[in-house]
């Protein structure tokens, strides 16, 4: 049965017991009455604070959260119970110090930060299953909660306690069988790596042979997922049919395999933060770094899309930016109409609530300048004001988005384990020349933004997922692939990817893909390998580029915006002999403009297209909009949208096309109506809105717009 709500969902995280020494006896009453005021229909309680629901060993307190679910539940406002198991308690550290977790061999976690622990030690395993079973057996038959968060942002911490190294050995011994077969297959010749018995398996720390860390942080990533489905299990034994397991992910967590971790959880859930005020405004050519907090309209999106590609469904945000999210030196609470538009951007992708963190700004504790819904005073600022318009807007438009899947003309191929590698092992720098531990987001980010640029919208696709199907589905079901930064890949993957292109798809491939198998080892073969033939473009050379690359337009080739370039690297692309791959763009330079940047080749039914370089958001919106046109153009059909405008689009229960128009600009805008449409949240206008009409966006502005049957 699905678990996913009927309704959007809209609310905040809400920490009654982190109220100040002296609160008023009835703030927690005034607060739940503010929330109905701005239609909150759901908040967050619990998952933070393990000593409080068990103060010392064994003494548990389970009574204080039965006010907030009892009073939640008496204004009908649903409730997710946290298991609080990622800050434990100092008692607890105290008893098992060994339980500690290490950032390095013998090198303790200090404490008074969160998530210090070994996942794996058996004290930690007791302990955090006593506690999560007295809470779970007390509350999760409370009529409020639908569903249960067990722990919060696994994967904080690459752990290299004893124990956990001892497990890895183990794991390899297993799979492996031999230390010969080991040797052989790291290629542990190297530098006189060959290992002579297990016991020579040297510690992670100082190791720079990246077929180690390949494996290494692959179980990193079990040893997270382990712990979760094994909290969703437990979760299991104490919910009803109706409530959802879930956790609350950060995508940017280390040791977080999206991927793998949410197949044990009914829905997945997630966090989405982002820079506000110009941060967000279009058009945006900037290329900063994107971690846990976003940056750039188009980041957005791709925000919302990464949460729906870990289990390729629609999503809950569990936290988002309320007043402001982010340290005292850099405090910038959106612009009025940012968080509506931030709302509707994750909607827009899949999104079946929106939850902000947290409703209180705390007067205590590391994150006192982690804005809330409420200010430190606690009374109604701009903020709630701000967000309970979002609220009405929710609830008003929820039937509209039952069913709603989101739409896509382009599909970007994610993959954690490449991503991981190039944290360590960048292959790409930064501009005073420093290896980039972004690499990989900078590999995939200039194709997801030019879409966005362009027009269209992206879905975001696990390689794991994809290549599990047969090629002629997924380009039935994916008419656009791009394929960048796909560095480590098993050996059938070229393959798949040439049967793929000739079952009809259009496989675009990036910089640094199919290079190496899937275990770091370079292959012994042209790149793209295996698929030269299909691209009719091969290459032995590449270099880093530590300044922008002017391109030269060709004859025939794709059309270019000025000030566009090529960034970061480039492949020497040369035409296979006899090939009748097309030029399509290349570089204007004396040494680079020898190799063509972009180039396409048709292969059975379907196309090639590679290219050479990384494009700037410039020439990523023109590489973008010239492959869109190989599959019809965006298929929300919105054409020549101003640069400050973007349309996402999907389908409903009812089959209806549902359209969100954001407006990312202080300067009012038009856009024209590309078929009949309705007004879903009025603006004062709500009627039909004829195919050709002038659409006005007033500064920050969202329409949610309707196309019906």
């Amino acid at each position: 049965m699905s678990h996913l709500p009927d309704t959007l969902l809209f609310g905040a995280a809400y920490y009654a017991e982190y109220q100040p020494h002296g609160a008023a006896p009835d703030r927690m009453e005034r607060d739940l009455d503010l929330m109905v005021e701005a239609g909150v229909t759901v908040i967050r309680v619990g998952e933070s604070v393990w000593s409080t629901w068990e103060p010392e060993d064994g003494r548990f307190e389970l009574e204080w959260l039965g006010p907030v679910l009892d009073a939640a539940h008496a204004r009908g406002i649903k409730v997710v119970l946290g298991t609080p198991t990622y800050a434990i308690p100092p008692w607890l550290v105290r008893r098992y110090p060994e339980m500690t977790g290490e950032r390095a061999t013998g090198q303790r976690i200090g404490w008074g930060a969160r998530q210090e622990v070994d996942l794996t030690h058996p004290a930690f395993r007791f302990h955090a299953e006593r506690v999560c079973r007295a809470i779970l057996a007390r509350w999760t038959d409370h009529p409020s909660v639908i569903g249960v968060q067990v722990d919060n942002e696994p994967g904080a911490e690459i752990l290299f306690n004893e124990g956990i190294f001892q497990r890895f050995a183990d794991e390899l011994r297993h799979e492996y069988g031999t230390v010969e077969a080991l040797n052989d297959a790291w290629g542990l010749v190297y530098w006189s790596h060959r290992l002579s018995t297990w016991a020579d398996l040297w510690r992670p720390d100082g190791n720079v042979q990246p077929q180690y860390d390949v494996a290494w942080r692959a179980f990193q990533g079990r040893l997270v997922d382990e712990m979760i489905a094994w909290q969703a299990d437990l979760a299991r034994e104490y919910t009803s049919p109706d409530q959802f397991v879930t956790t609350c992910l950060d995508q940017a967590r280390p040791g977080l395999d999206d991927d793998l971790v949410t197949e044990s959880l009914s829905v997945n859930s997630g966090n989405s933060y982002y820079g506000m005020q110009d941060d967000l405004a279009r058009p945006d050519h900037r290329d900063p770094d994107q971690s846990w907090t976003r940056h750039g309209a188009w980041s957005l999106f791709q925000s919302g899309d990464r949460l729906y590609s870990s289990k390729r469904e629609p999503f809950l945000v569990t936290e988002t930016t309320a007043g402001h999210i982010g340290f005292p030196w850099d405090t910038r609470p959106a612009f009025d109409g940012q968080w509506r538009q931030a709302a509707w951007a994750l909607v827009s992708r899949g999104a079946r609530m929106i939850e902000y963190w947290h409703w209180n700004t705390n007067t205590f504790g590391a994150e006192t300048y982690w804005g809330g819904v409420l200010p430190h005073t606690g009374e109604p600022g701009r903020t709630y004001r701000e967000l309970a318009g979002i609220g009405a807007e929710l609830k008003a438009a929820s039937g509209v988005f039952e069913g709603y899947r989101p739409e896509a003309d382009v599909t970007i191929l994610w993959d954690v384990p490449s991503k991981w590698l190039f944290s360590k092992y960048a292959v790409l720098c930064r501009p005073d020349g420093s290896p980039d531990p972004h690499s990989y987001s900078r590999l995939v980010d200039p194709f997801y933004r030019g879409t966005v640029d362009a027009g269209g919208q992206s879905t975001i696709v696990h390689a794991r997922r994809l290549l599990a199907q047969d090629p002629a589905q997924a380009a039935a079901e994916h008419p656009l692939l791009v394929v960048s930064g796909y560095y480590l890949s098993d050996d059938a993957a070229p393959a798949w990817f040439d049967a793929y292109a000739a079952a009809g798809g259009h496989l675009v491939l990036g910089p640094r893909s199919l290079y190496a198998d899937q275990l770091s080892r370079a292959r012994v073969a042209r790149g793209p390998a295996g698929l030269t033939a299909a691209a009719g473009v091969s290459y032995d050379e590449y270099s880093n580029l530590v300044a922008p690359l002017a391109v030269a337009p060709v004859e025939g080739g794709i059309a270019l915006t000025e000030g566009g370039a090529a960034a970061k690297w480039v492949d020497g692309l040369e035409l296979e002999e006899g090939s009748d791959a097309q030029v399509l763009l290349g570089y204007d330079h004396p040494h680079f403009g020898r190799w063509p940047a972009l180039t396409r080749r048709a292969h059975g039914a379907g196309t090639v297209t590679t290219v050479g370089t990384l494009p700037d958001p410039v020439l990523g919106a023109d590489v973008m909009r010239d492959l869109l046109g190989l599959v019809g153009g965006p298929v929300s059909g919105w054409r020549d949208l101003p640069p400050s405008v973007t349309v996402h689009t999907g389908r409903n229960a009812a089959g209806e096309r549902v359209h969100v128009v954001h407006q990312f600009s202080w300067e009012p805008t038009e856009v024209t109506a590309p078929a009949a449409l309705v007004d879903v949240l009025g603006e004062g206008t709500t009627g039909a809105v004829a195919a050709g009409e002038t659409l006005l966006l007033g500064p920050w502005d969202v329409r949610v717009l309707v196309e019906r049957r």
